[in-house]
């Protein structure tokens, strides 16, 4: 096996790993990934798994690296292909209702903030940055509607905070009282919060 066989082989392992440790976070939690675990579930020893993650904190780190770029493939990757402004915004929303019906579970992200927000160290900074990270998309977003004149000009930042304040009722009320429902109720939300702010 040459060298960049076995690289290969080796980024295919850790990306399983990651696969099998993200599908557990989202019914666990990050904090309840455990080595031992994982490598009984990936079909490995604990070594096995400690040669791709130098060490539990390691792992954690990577499977919310994972979770973030699930994400924003789902919610704002695809929401590209809309026209500036309005379009793109609806597309982004309606995502990220998307991205709630389609995780059994729970979200990772969503729930690591419960986990990490008062718990200083690299695990609540990666939260914190991939919190502000979509923030600042988001906010991104509100600017080309403002620009397109779909929007009034306004604070972009407080704009972002009343999304975001939909989207956590939708992640947080959808188990409880059906997706379905939840998410028309969402999607209304954001509708009329568009006529609200409408320039």
């Amino acid at each position: 096996m040459n060298a960049l066989t076995a690289t290969t082989k080796g980024a295919a392992t850790r990306e399983a790993i990651i696969d099998r440790a993200y599908e557990i976070a989202r019914f666990s939690g990050v904090e309840g990934l455990s080595i031992g675990p994982l490598a009984q579930a990936v079909g490995m020893s604990k070594s096995g798994v400690f040669a791709h993650f130098g060490s539990r904190e390691d792992l954690q780190l990577a499977v919310l690296e994972s979770a973030a770029r699930r994400f924003g493939e789902a919610t704002f990757i695809t929401a590209l292909s809309q026209p500036r402004g309005l379009p793109r915004l609806r597309a982004m929303m309606h995502n990220w209702f998307n991205w709630v019906h389609s995780n059994t579970g729970s979200c990772v992200l969503v729930a690591s903030v419960s986990e990490y927000d008062d718990r200083p160290g690299p695990l609540r900074e990666q939260v914190r940055r991939q919190q502000q990270s979509w923030v600042d998309i988001l906010r991104g977003a509100i600017q080309l509607a403002i620009d397109a004149g779909h929007l009034r000009p306004g604070d972009t930042e407080q704009y972002a905070f009343e999304l975001y304040a939909i989207a956590l009722n939708v992640h947080h009320q959808s188990g409880l009282f059906g997706q379905e429902q939840v998410e028309k109720l969402g999607k209304q939300a954001v509708e009329r919060w568009f006529v609200a702010n409408s320039a």
